[in-house]
């Protein structure tokens, strides 16, 4: 069985990628030397048969990189490619038995200072792979989405049948996306199932994020930039975490349906920032606040019941260890970061995603 991911250099995707290649439940992932793989950040496998191939195909933005993936590894190719061509989606959806879509623009701020790119990627991009799935009769189709299109929760959690009511331009593509995702289901039959998750961190996360972006500028001796008073409310889930809930949903899912994956720890952003601040070494003097994002939404919360007892779903890493984990992993990996754009690190963001 060949699956087809897209997005697969970048943080989650990788992470995915990575656990389906490893060796059984508990392995470490790929063959010893492999590149972009170490023994630090290799995710618990995904318990995928040793026959299954993946197709990575990415455009290698800003955000992505071949060093994420363990390109040495026997049953993984990579393209380099557009979801948007659809020539080239054409022809890996021909030999592809299921897809995981994670190739997005993600980064809120971004889609604020512009939002046609967004459009592009979250919303032409899925169109294009799910006219190719359709036409070569591939699934699942597996959507990868995030809890942002629900927009802003006071209390509670959102279930899988709250109206969406995105805030952001990229929480509006992201909507726009499973709705053309689903519609394909309903209309024309296509397998597509739905994953939305809460904030994910770990390793490997492009420093634009709130997590990396804070843990590299204080690893620096920099400061650190916290929007508005840090009320925001986010709920925090490791990117294993997420990817083994992406794998039960593309392995016992049902088709049309949509699945939460929460993390259970929630924090403002001003907790959080404070666990960073502790796990640097480093006081709140190294705080600035900054004016508020525009439309920031004040708390995000899924509830992932229907996962837990549909999948048996359940997040097994514990935050304050995978936390202290994420920050290790920063701290001995400065190769993998110091060479990214200096404009990632000097981005002013408060609440960061997935």
């Amino acid at each position: 069985m060949n699956i087809l991911v897209t997005g697969a250099a970048g943080f989650i995707g990788s992470a995915y990628v990575r656990g389906l290649l490893a060796d059984g439940p508990d392995g470490a992932g790929g063959p010893d030397g492999a590149e972009g793989t170490d023994a630090t950040d290799a995710p618990a496998g995904l318990g995928a048969p040793p026959d299954l191939t993946v197709t990575v195909l990415d455009a290698l933005t800003y955000a992505g990189s071949r060093a994420n993936l363990p390109l040495g590894h026997p049953r993984l190719e990579f393209v380099h490619g557009d979801v948007c061509d659809p020539q080239i989606v054409d022809t890996l959806m021909a030999r592809a038995d299921q897809v995981v879509h994670f190739a997005a623009e993600s980064h809120v701020d971004r889609s604020i200072e512009g939002g046609a790119a967004f459009v592009r990627t979250n919303v032409l991009g899925t169109q294009t792979l799910l006219d190719a799935a359709l036409r070569h009769g591939v699934g699942p189709f597996v959507q990868v989405s995030t809890d942002e299109v629900y927009g802003s929760l006071e209390t509670g959690a959102w279930t899988e049948d709250q109206p969406l009511s995105p805030t952001s331009p990229y929480a509006a593509s992201k909507a726009a996306a499973d709705l053309v995702a689903l519609a394909h289901h309903r209309t024309h039959g296509l397998d597509v199932r739905v994953t939305r998750c809460s904030n994910n961190y770990g390793p490997r996360q492009f420093p634009e994020k709130v997590i990396p972006l804070f843990v590299t500028r204080l690893l620096d001796g920099e400061r650190v930039p916290l929007y508005g008073d840090g009320r925001n409310v986010r709920d925090w889930l490791h990117v294993d975490d997420h990817c083994r809930g992406i794998d039960l949903v593309r392995t016992k899912g049902r088709a049309g349906e949509v699945y939460h994956l929460g993390g259970g720890t929630e924090l403002t952003n001003r907790e959080l920032t404070g666990l960073l601040l502790a796990a640097c070494g480093a006081d709140w003097d190294r705080v600035t606040h900054v004016e508020d994002r525009k439309a920031h939404d004040l708390r995000y919360r899924v509830d992932w019941t229907k996962a837990r007892t549909e999948l048996g779903y359940r997040p097994r890493r514990d935050f304050t260890e995978g936390l202290a984990a994420t920050v290790a992993w920063y701290r001995d990996h400065r190769a993998w970061w110091e060479p990214l754009p200096a404009s990632a690190r000097t981005a002013r963001t408060g609440a960061g995603r997935p």
